[in-house]
């Protein structure tokens, strides 16, 4: 899994696996799921984060798995 922040496009991007996108889907407005031949969901685009988080959110991320 990778995370990546765009911060002149105010983007992330959360890369669930290395499978090829095939398609993407607009979920939500500025949410977009990309999805593989599979049909799974293996990434997560949100646009203009700065409207939805604020700056010093985006500073630090903790991650843990049950």
């Amino acid at each position: 899994m990778k995370l990546h922040f765009d911060k002149d496009a105010d983007a992330l991007y959360l890369k669930l696996d290395e499978s090829a996108v095939t398609e993407s889907e607009e979920v939500r407005p500025g949410i977009v799921l990309d999805f593989n031949a599979q049909d799974q969901v293996v990434g997560i685009e949100i646009l203009n984060v700065g409207k939805h988080v604020g700056a010093e959110s985006l500073k630090e991320v903790n991650v843990s798995f049950a």
